[in-house]
């Protein structure tokens, strides 16, 4: 089914890994600091976004004064505590285990470098990839193009030629502006 594609680029967050739950409980504590709570709805349509760029709509919803990235910083920190503890690959992983050799592949994610290579290493996961590409190596992040560019670049691969896996409308959006097939993975 895959055979036609020259590379694999993988979306890490809900993609590979289970992190969504873990996600919204390091945005629940960090928020209840301020008083804050967040919308479900708004937090999904953002999936995909680098934390810095959800920090900012949550501080708009509250009409609040804090710095997005500070925030975020937070919110990375008490993430970074329960991840590494709680966090396991999704079913999707078999596909990666069955390419693994076959294909080059890549990770293209929101996240930021520290916590995407932590993750990956903890779970004995970046063996499979050639190339990790995070929020903190583009200027433009989904549903900009440029995550899953520099995953094809990276791995020498043509744009063209690469399928992106992907859970989020902004990643699937980029993948799309990035000239690539795309598999939607809520619909498997």
């Amino acid at each position: 089914m895959y055979e036609r594609y020259d590379g694999l680029i993988f979306d890490m967050d809900g993609t590979v890994l289970d992190t969504e739950p873990t996600h919204r409980k390091a945005w629940r504590i960090t928020l209840e600091r301020y008083g804050m709570d967040y919308d479900e709805d708004t937090m999904v349509a953002l999936n995909g976004s680098p934390t810095w760029r959800i920090a900012q709509a949550i501080i708009d919803r509250h009409d609040s004064d804090l710095s997005p990235h500070h925030l975020a910083s937070e919110k990375t920190q008490v993430l970074r505590g329960l991840l590494l503890e709680t966090v396991r690959p999704l079913p999707l992983i078999e596909v990666v285990k069955e390419w693994y050799g076959r294909r080059p592949m890549a990770i293209g994610t929101g996240s930021e470098s520290s916590l995407a290579l932590a993750l990956l290493e903890t779970l004995d996961l970046r063996k499979y990839f050639v190339a990790v590409v995070t929020a903190d190596d583009v200027e433009h992040h989904k549903p900009a193009p440029d995550t899953f560019l520099r995953c094809a670049e990276l791995m020498g691969i043509a744009p063209e030629k690469c399928l992106v896996f992907e859970d989020a409308d902004f990643g699937i959006q980029a993948a799309h502006r990035a000239g690539m097939d795309v598999v939607d993975v809520r619909v498997l």
